[in-house]
Parts: C-alpha cells; sequence; structure tokens
C-alpha cells in the first residue's frame, strides 16, 4: 500500500494541517489540557487525511473487515475513507438519547467483523458507544483505529487498537487545572456537548 505511517510522520501531518493547537482546552471528556488535536484541519485537507485513512486500513487489511462504522462527525469522513481502502462498507453512528444508533436505514447484520474508527481517543467514550452498537446488533468488532491516542494508553477495548499517533498530552481535572489557576482563558473546541 505504498508508504507507511509511523507516529512522526503522522505528527507532521497534523503539524502541516495545523491540527497541534496550544492554548487552554476543554475537552469532551471534562477534562483540561494545554494542547488540543484539531482533527477538523485535517478533515478540511484530503490530502493530509487520505495517507491517514490509508494507513488504518493497512493496519487491519489480515482482518476480514466487512464494515467500517464511524461515529459523528469526523468518525463519518475517516468511517466512509477506510471503508473505499478496505473495500468494505460503512455505517455511521449518529446521537440518540443513550448513546448512539444507526439512523436512516442503515442496518448490521449479525456476526458482520466490523472496525470501529474514531478520530481522537480521549477517555473513549464515543469508541464505546458504537461498541454498543456492534453488541445490539450481533456483530463482532474486529478492532478499533484512531488518529490520535491522548489517553497514554490508558484506555482498552478489548481488541486490538491502533493509533496512528500516541499523544501524550497532559490532562487535568478542572479543579487541579494549573491554568485555570492562573487565569488562561478557556477553549471549549470539540463536537461534544
Amino acid at each position: 500500500m505504498g508508504e507507511r505511517l509511523d507516529g512522526e510522520r503522522t505528527l507532521a501531518l497534523f503539524r502541516d494541517a495545523g491540527a497541534l493547537l496550544t492554548g487552554h482546552f476543554l475537552l469532551s471528556s471534562g477534562l483540561h489540557s494545554d494542547q488540543y488535536l484539531e482533527k477538523f484541519r485535517l478533515v478540511e485537507q484530503p490530502s493530509l487525511l487520505e495517507p491517514m485513512c490509508k494507513e488504518i486500513a493497512a493496519r487491519f487489511a489480515g482482518l476480514s473487515v466487512e464494515c467500517v462504522l464511524g461515529p459523528t462527525t469526523a468518525g463519518i469522513i475517516l468511517a466512509y475513507s477506510v471503508a473505499g481502502h478496505l473495500g468494505v462498507v460503512a455505517r455511521y453512528a449518529e446521537p440518540a438519547e443513550d448513546g448512539r444508533e444507526l439512523r436512516r436505514g442503515q442496518t448490521l447484520a449479525s456476526g458482520t467483523r466490523v472496525l470501529i474508527v474514531d478520530d481522537i481517543l480521549t477517555t473513549g467514550l464515543s469508541v464505546r458507544e458504537c461498541l454498543a452498537i456492534v453488541q445490539r446488533h450481533g456483530a463482532v468488532l474486529v478492532g478499533v483505529g484512531v488518529l490520535g491516542d491522548r489517553s497514554c494508553g490508558a484506555v482498552s477495548f478489548g481488541v486490538r487498537l491502533e493509533s496512528l499517533l500516541r499523544a501524550d498530552m497532559t490532562v487535568y481535572r478542572p479543579g487541579d487545572c494549573p491554568l485555570c489557576r492562573d487565569g488562561v482563558p478557556l477553549t471549549k473546541p470539540g463536537t461534544r456537548k
């Protein structure tokens, strides 16, 4: 599949896209950080994102994946692209009252071998919501692929997890955040409310 991506090259793609931000950020997990990986800067630039999607596909190519599932919003783009590289179908998990669900007539047959993809892994909530869909439909999770893992290896799903970038970025609970104490303005990026 051509030149493979390692963590250093992936970080360079994030930098080239302007996707590695510094400041004071409120993460969707509720934690604070002085760095943020803004995946939408990548999504805006297919020439930078496509090599990453191709790499995720290459890492799971031998596992007989039949479907790639991604959560809204950026996960849809990743699922579409990775599925295209694998030559399989894609499904998209949309927000629901109690997690996520397949809508718009999407189906997932029992026994289907599913790869979940997402952009940035911090607590794993979006992936767990997708995993719940896989379980509800009786499908089989074969792995999880993410662009970046900022969990410092703390998140596990009981299956193979492939991350193109391991971003060991410091996070703080709001009450322990030195940026808050120093009065640095807080920015809330991301899509989760």
